[in-house]
């Protein structure tokens, strides 16, 4: 397991309050994008694609500790862009862990060596290294050569210093099994704390859009990887055994944005971290406001192929919560990599997609111009 008991039993109390009160929707994992701007221009990513004075914007300390304030989740994923680029991220990290939050700070590991004496180990600190396999796969995914030896050593130079550090990793629909677990293999090697695994979400605006998985494709990919890891036991993830058993289609889950609510520099993001359909200024109105019902798997064609753990994971682990002896047994016997998929969810009266984005950057720009064109540069 790539996560500490400690960890598992207080997030477990968390979320069995919430259970218990009656409490319907709860966040589990803040996703923050304290800035856009990034290092990289990945092939299979949209979020760069933005005007200088988007991506010359950031969120502030101030900015950042309201949002973990509003929404209460235990856990924060700071993500971006890159946030390393960020001048003040350092106290931003000291500012969560005060607040006595787990904090996973996500980077291409570009800058990692040039920025980590500005950081401390911390058992709720983790660094999270972006690896979409091995240096083939990854350099590939990244659109830059080199990238790979980069993180690596990254990874080293960390666990050198006494950090927790895990990878996340995104595969796309090139993934080859095999392949996919020795790459497995070789990180677990290198000492890694966990891994964080998806398949690769369809970004509207992402350069490369014949890259990404559809759901049939997805879950035979995961359980071709995972009936060579002994049902996924013999990794550390860093996500639940119920999140696995999803994507090897074992269940048909639908998603819970809510469960990891985003904030970005447009403000907080309707409905979740991979769509950008709307913004407001606090949590509690992205809660109220929201048309949950309008989103997910069978409701919204961009929903359609989505399997990625910001929209699952937080269902899978609710569902550990209400059935814990399935959970356990499928703990203990690892991930079934054979055998009958569950029935997915429909997609036949799902509405159809809107392009928002040209809408989205007019939204802000007028804001920003509103404001007197208040934008930090860093």
């Amino acid at each position: 397991m790539g996560i500490p008991m400690s960890q598992v039993a207080r997030i477990g109390a968390y979320i069995v309050g919430k259970e218990l009160s009656g409490v319907k929707r709860y966040p589990l994992v803040l996703m923050l994008e304290p800035l856009f701007r990034c290092n990289l221009a990945c092939k299979g990513c949209g979020k760069i694609d933005y005007p200088d004075s988007i991506l010359n914007q950031r969120l502030s300390y101030d900015q950042c500790m309201a949002a973990i304030d509003e929404c209460g989740a235990p856990v924060i994923s700071i993500a971006g862009g890159e946030p390393l680029l960020h001048r003040d991220m350092p106290k931003i990290v000291r500012g969560f862990l005060d607040r006595k939050k787990y904090v996973i700070l996500c980077t291409n590991a570009l800058l990692l060596k040039k920025k980590i004496d500005d950081y401390k180990p911390h058992d709720g600190f983790t660094w999270s290294i972006h690896l979409d396999g091995d240096l083939g796969m990854h350099d590939k995914a990244v659109s830059q050569d080199g990238v790979y030896e980069v993180a690596v050593e990254a990874i080293k130079l960390a666990k050198s210093r006494g950090f927790r550090v895990s990878i996340n990793c995104t595969l796309f629909n090139d993934a080859d099994p095999e392949r996919s677990a020795r790459f497995f293999d070789s990180v677990t090697a290198l000492g890694i704390d966990g891994i964080t695994v998806s398949p690769g979400y369809s970004y509207e605006r992402a350069p490369d859009q014949e890259s990404f998985l559809n759901r049939t494709r997805t879950k035979e990919l995961f359980r071709g990887i995972l009936s060579r890891g002994n049902g996924g036991k013999k990794w550390p993830f860093s996500q639940s055994t119920a999140f696995l058993n999803f994507l090897a289609g074992n269940e048909a889950y639908a998603c819970t944005p809510w469960g990891n609510p985003t904030r970005t520099v447009f403000g907080w993001q309707k409905p979740c971290y991979l769509l950008g359909e709307g913004y407001v200024d606090t949590y509690q109105e992205l809660m109220d406001s929201t048309e949950w019902d309008q989103y997910g798997v069978g409701n919204y064609e961009k929903c359609q192929d989505c399997m990625v753990h910001s929209g699952f994971e937080a269902t899978a682990v609710s569902d550990t919560v209400r059935h814990p002896i399935k959970a356990a047994m499928v703990f203990m016997k690892g991930v079934r990599t054979d055998g009958p998929m569950a029935q997915d969810i429909s997609l036949e009266n799902q509405r159809r997609a809107k392009d928002v984005f040209s809408l989205n950057v007019d939204q802000q720009l007028g804001r920003m111009k509103k404001a007197g064109n208040r934008v930090e540069v860093h």
